[in-house]
């Protein structure tokens, strides 16, 4: 019996839940839903009654200063909480996401310089070279699914840039559909009570596919290993960091190690920026006035040139609208927390082993810090509100000292891959689509995206060709 039977004043305010379920059940069936109306409902802490035997204690945060706590100040008290990871665990293994202590220290300094500024700016043209490759082959009138695009887009500009491998396109496309079907299955395990209490190891069906998945792709990162492993060069990128890296005492990373690192930023180095690009064109779709105003910037700062690293303190706007994309659709949607040790949060106590919810989703949209949350001004940027905000009101890549090592490069992506693509294409939303966010891992249209392509003009980026019906 749990002590919130003994104890009950001890708790913060939340749903009854059922008996036997607890709040599993309304859990899973919205998500994001029912998380944004615990918060308007029970304020910024909120006790959720768990599964009965499970022995866990669920809390969700939603307040910037509790927030904080977790993530920064009182960082050390909690780790990730790995057991949510299900077969995304298995894929990344002990990389830089999921890793802790020594482990994680000492590989988050291995792989820094590889995301240093002057790093970053040499992947600028990397990143729209790879984008018009891909405009080379966008036609007007095309229907195209702007998601399965990006992702496509953004796991070539990571294998080039972080490892310096072209994916020949069948093994590009490969990796891309074992990623996304691994989401899918994570998906499913975490809304599945029997999947998620069940070991990893019970040869059920779910689990003999989710391990030939992993297998998989295990075989195509640890090729790419070997074959740097056989040419035995220094290309200077973050793969080869990996090779060459030495552990105190003297010995190399472990194939296993390396292979950890590689899917992790194969995995998070392509899925967040490609999400965050697939929201922007569907809300550029919804709000013309805002694609206006962006495709005016562009030709003001660009003039039909190609943008560059030493573009980007002049893409003011172009940036604000990257940003209030990810204010309203956050790729990282929510995350979760377990404490390490007895602790206390807006006075009331967390025990070891708590287990504290967080939710972009839900903080990104509070009318407390954001005037007319559901609404996409990209404007609403313009006059510093981002100094004006708490730290963490707005926190799309994490915070504290796990904030997302790619950070600064997921940011010039998005800005770059926006600024060269909305320079050449308008993309309207296809007609009889009904745009579903799913909040899987990271938080993906549940159907895809499809968008018309019209192909602006070059001498007036901004006014469109006439394309009779489209």
């Amino acid at each position: 019996m749990t002590s919130e039977l003994v104890n009950p004043v001890s708790l913060p305010p939340g749903p009854k839940g059922h008996f036997l379920f607890g709040t599993f059940g309304e859990y899973v069936r919205d998500p994001l839903g029912y998380l944004s109306q615990c918060a308007k409902e029970y304020g910024d802490i909120i006790y959720f009654p768990s599964v009965r035997f499970t022995g866990l204690r669920m809390y969700f945060l939603n307040h910037p200063d509790y927030i904080e706590e977790v993530l920064a100040t009182k960082s050390y008290q909690f780790s990730k909480f790995r057991q949510g990871f299900g077969i995304i665990g298995q894929l990344l293994g002990n990389g830089i996401v999921t890793s802790e202590g020594d482990v994680w220290r000492h590989q988050r300094r291995l792989m820094q310089p590889a995301f240093h500024r002057e790093r970053i700016a040499a992947y600028g043209n990397v990143m729209v070279a790879y984008t018009n490759r891909m405009l080379n082959r966008w036609q007007t009138g095309e229907i195209r699914d702007i998601h399965e695009d990006m992702m496509s887009l953004t796991l070539e500009i990571a294998a080039k840039t972080l490892f310096d491998a072209d994916l020949a396109a069948e093994q590009a496309q490969e990796l891309g559909d074992l990623l996304a079907l691994s989401i899918h299955y994570f998906d499913q395990k975490s809304r599945s009570l029997v999947l998620t209490l069940l070991p990893e190891t019970i040869p059920i069906p779910y689990n003999v596919r989710s391990r030939r998945i992993v297998q998989r792709l295990d075989a195509i990162i640890y090729d790419i290993i070997q074959q740097r492993r056989d040419n035995g060069e220094d290309k200077g990128d973050l793969l080869s960091m990996l090779l060459h890296a030495k552990y105190e005492d003297g010995s190399p990373m472990s194939d296993q190690q390396v292979r950890d690192e590689v899917m992790t930023l194969f995995l998070a180095g392509h899925d967040t920026t490609a999400l965050a690009m697939t929201w922007t064109w569907y809300l550029l779709s919804q709000h013309p006035e805002v694609e206006a105003k962006l495709v005016e910037e562009l030709r003001t700062v660009l003039d039909g040139r190609e943008p560059t690293f030493t573009d980007l303190p002049r893409l003011h706007y172009t940036d604000m609208v990257v940003k209030e994309a990810m204010r309203l659709y956050s790729p990282v949607w929510g995350m979760a927390r377990i404490a390490n040790t007895d602790c206390e949060i807006g006075g009331y106590p967390i025990k070891s082993g708590n287990i504290i919810l967080i939710s972009q989703w839900v903080m990104h949209r509070d009318s407390r810090y954001f005037d007319k949350p559901e609404v996409f001004n990209p404007d609403r940027w313009a006059d510093g509100l981002a100094h004006r905000l708490p730290t963490y009101a707005y926190f799309p890549f994490g915070g504290g000292p796990r904030v997302c090592i790619g950070k600064s490069f997921a940011q010039m992506e998005a800005v770059l891959l926006l600024a060269t693509i909305a320079q050449k294409f308008r993309l309207t939303l296809a007609p009889g689509q009904e745009i579903t966010p799913w909040p899987a891992f990271t938080l993906r249209p549940r159907q895809g995206i499809k968008m018309l392509l019209s192909e602006r003009c070059p001498e007036n980026s901004s006014v469109l060709p006439n394309y009779g019906a489209f």
